[in-house]
């Protein structure tokens, strides 16, 4: 799609005239009219704002004249999946798992290949081919070519490690030690939780990413602990396969 097409497809989906959406991005209608012609394309600020309040990238807004990878794990990027910079504007550089709200969540390139193998494998690749491919390609990637610069010297780490020793404080009955957190998008992970008096409750925001792990009982058993936290809160639960049936121990305040 053009971009005069993409611009008029989400203003109508979005049941906006064009007065209203020039409105919106501090522009006259008779400019909104012209980027829907062909006549002009927006500026880079311009571009920005319609960004943020259509929640999709500059490049889909130009008609997708990239692909898109993320540049810390590899994978292809779609809107759906960008990561976001501390302002709550869209990344398109990274996906929501290696980069969450202007942090990075990967300091390690070997803990990154085991958490990429088990998807990778699930498409088909041999553990041995996932792990070959993925360590000729990672150092490619702009976030490793520039750790040096990108890092945060290590804070990233120490406060996921005190969230480790926290969780594992709890003492939680038949859940083992945590011994690693990787980075979880709320979307994939916010299961609903029914209340005594029936009604269902999420407590995650589908569009955060979080930390956390899935870890098999200690008593065995056919469900799973899952351990979620940020800076706010530590959630655990347990569920059945695929997280069916989930039950919340614990939700705790930092």
């Amino acid at each position: 799609m053009n971009t005069k097409d993409v611009i008029y497809e989400l203003r109508t989906k979005n049941g906006l005239s064009q007065d209203e959406l020039a409105e919106k991005v501090f522009v006259t209608r008779q400019a909104v009219s012209r980027w829907e012609t062909g006549e002009t394309v927006p500026n880079t600020e311009t571009l920005k704002l319609l960004s943020k309040l259509f929640g999709v990238s500059i490049n889909t807004l130009l008609g997708e004249p990239r692909k898109l990878i993320c540049q810390c794990c590899g994978m292809p990027l779609e809107d759906a999946i960008l990561s976001h910079n501390e302002d709550g504007s869209l990344n398109e550089d990274y996906c929501q798992w290696c980069y969450a709200d202007g942090t990075y969540t990967y300091s390690d390139m070997d803990t990154l290949i085991d958490v990429c193998v088990p998807h990778m494998a699930a498409q088909g690749f041999t553990e041995e081919q996932a792990r070959a491919y993925m360590k000729e390609m990672l150092p490619n990637l702009d976030y490793w070519k520039r750790y040096e610069e990108l890092s945060d010297g290590g804070q990233f780490e120490q406060f996921k490690q005190q969230l480790i020793e926290e969780i594992n404080a709890l003492g939680i009955e038949g859940m083992p030690k945590v011994e690693k957190l990787n980075a979880l998008v709320g979307s994939y992970v916010n299961l609903p939780y029914r209340l005594p008096s029936g009604a269902e409750v999420k407590f995650l925001n589908d569009g955060t990413t979080y930390l956390g792990n899935q870890l098999e009982p200690a008593f065995g058993g056919d469900r799973c602990f899952g351990v979620l936290a940020n800076m706010d809160f530590i959630l655990v639960c347990t569920y059945g396969k695929d997280g069916a049936d989930p039950e919340l121990v614990l939700y705790k305040k930092r």
